[in-house]
């Protein structure tokens, strides 16, 4: 098992609309960035590439590459979901904190979870998301943007695992 951090923020942009773990959130200015800026995608990306020592999202997708101007994120996050798989991981489960003053992610959290979880191919218990605020205070309290932090706990599939001596792979309890 391995765990990775993710961290991502972007500026209010009210030109763009606000996407977050692939919901869209219509009464609120978007965000800032790139692609669609979905910073709960970015964050997420990065920490599943952070747990299996593969870089961040910046080096898979460089912002500088005008392919990804207007990327959906959640395809991003899809594709290193893939790429984790050829490598052998599947996701144990992940952990999302959104921090801002608006918009209020809880009532949302239920989608964003099952998006979540269909991009990663994963049961939606297997991820929580939780809204934050910053009580007014720094400059996601003064409304200026949105901070997004994740965790992700990876393993080994079976199939990936070294066989132990006498050639039978060591038993692995359900996720």
């Amino acid at each position: 098992m391995r765990v990775g951090v993710g961290y991502d923020s972007h500026r209010f942009d009210a030109s763009r609309p606000c996407i977050l773990g692939g919901v869209l959130f219509p009464e609120s200015p978007g965000l800032r960035g790139v692609s669609d800026a979905d910073a709960v995608a970015h964050a997420v990306t990065d920490a599943l590439l952070g747990a299996v020592g593969d870089g961040d999202i910046g080096a898979h997708f460089p912002p500088s590459d005008p392919t990804w101007e207007g990327a959906d994120s959640m395809e991003l996050l899809r594709r290193m979901a893939g790429r984790l798989a050829g490598l052998g991981w599947t996701v144990g489960n992940v952990d999302v904190t959104v921090i801002c003053e608006a918009p209020r992610i809880g009532p949302a959290v239920p989608a964003m979870r099952a998006r979540l979880a269909e991009v990663l191919g994963v049961d939606p218990l297997r991820l929580s998301v939780k809204g934050k605020t910053n009580e007014t205070m720094g400059w996601e309290g003064r409304g200026e943007g949105i901070a997004v932090h994740a965790v992700a706990l990876v393993g080994r599939m079976p199939a990936a695992i070294p066989p132990v001596r006498g050639g039978a792979a060591p038993h692995l309890p359900p996720l």
